[in-house]
């Protein structure tokens, strides 16, 4: 898991990722909201937006949610 926020405000983006319980380790934001190299280069045209990568860097899926996202991820990762 990796987030992208485009806040303006270092301590808006620190609040949000606590209140909303993110609890994953990889947060990143350069402060340029909408303006952010992340969401010129994504093409990241509103939010929440969520892009599954596959480890060559390739985009395998975007916006996925609840069953389509579990469905997805089942075919990529591995049985334990």
């Amino acid at each position: 898991m990796f987030s992208v926020s485009l806040d303006k405000s270092r301590d808006s983006w620190k609040k949000a990722i606590e209140q909303d319980k993110l609890t994953w380790k990889y947060h990143v934001s350069d402060l340029k909201y909408w303006s952010s190299e992340a969401s010129r280069l994504y093409g990241v045209s509103g939010i929440p937006m969520s892009f599954l990568i596959d480890p060559n860097g390739i985009i395998i899926a975007k916006n996925l949610r609840g069953m389509a996202l579990h469905q997805e991820l089942d075919k990529h990762v591995k049985s334990l």
